[in-house]
């Protein structure tokens, strides 16, 4: 009996479009938490605690007014950092360094998700709402770091965070990427509203586990919006997928 060919793992959720449609691809844009390495890992709740602390001892509140706190803003204005500037007039270095001032143990180093991403043909791109140093010390417990030619932090946007257009503006200026040759992955479907409108390729990451660790409901809608154009739980999986299909086997 002849066995059926091993395809590429995918992930648990099925892309709603051929894989060959990042045929062309020069700019892979990646967020960096809960996308780059999974909810699960305890890392970025680490960030949510810390700035719930941030939130209660700057503006005198309990920490369940603190958490209320830190969750309109985010809500509203795409980050707490921003709420805080805007409402409270708030400097960003003291924010920055205190809530990512955590450990990094947990990530373990991802050798394949590295070797997938270095096949990739073109730049490739971290753009996150943190700063630039949290990015290079995740990105170096990954064992990725070396495949990045930039990071577009939070301070290179002008403190402006995604999902707001002009962030995503900037970004594009700064690195020359053209949306039409350019593919977003990101963990929140909200984020991929304008890099969809722009013409960019849209990979939503929806990882087990994210609704137990941190998540509520609102940040994880979407994942069938009109804007995502691809679904999965398993972002080294399908990237390997996505080389097959579109005949990448070097780096």
């Amino acid at each position: 009996m002849t066995e059926e060919p091993t395809l590429p793992h995918e992930g648990r959720h099925a892309h709603q479009y051929d894989l060959r449609a990042f045929c062309g691809v020069e700019a892979w844009v990646f967020d960096l938490d809960n996308t780059l390495y999974p909810a699960t890992s305890a890392l970025f709740s680490q960030i949510d605690e810390r700035i719930s602390r941030f939130v209660a001892r700057h503006l005198d509140l309990s920490p369940d007014e603190a958490r209320i706190k830190q969750k309109a803003f985010y809500k509203k204005y795409g980050t707490t950092l921003r709420g805080l500037m805007i409402e409270y007039k708030m400097e960003p270095d003291a924010f920055l360094a205190y809530v990512h001032d955590i450990d990094y143990t947990p990530l373990k180093p991802n050798p394949a998700l590295g070797e997938a991403i270095g096949r990739l043909p073109g730049r490739k791109y971290i753009f996150t709402n943190g700063d630039r140093p949290h990015a290079e010390r995740t990105a170096a417990r990954l064992g990725i770091a070396d495949h990045f030619d930039d990071i577009f932090d939070i301070v290179a946007a002008g403190l402006m965070p995604k999902p707001n257009l002009e962030t995503y503006r900037m970004f594009l200026e700064r690195t020359g990427a053209a949306p039409a040759r350019a593919a977003m992955f990101e963990d929140l479907s909200r984020n991929l509203v304008v890099p969809h409108r722009l013409g960019m390729r849209s990979v939503l990451l929806v990882p087990d586990g994210t609704r137990e660790v941190f998540r509520e409901d609102w940040e994880l809608e979407g994942s069938n919006a009109p804007h995502v154009d691809f679904v999965t739980d398993d972002l080294e999986g399908f990237l390997t997928a996505v080389l097959g299909a579109i005949g990448t086997t070097s780096s």
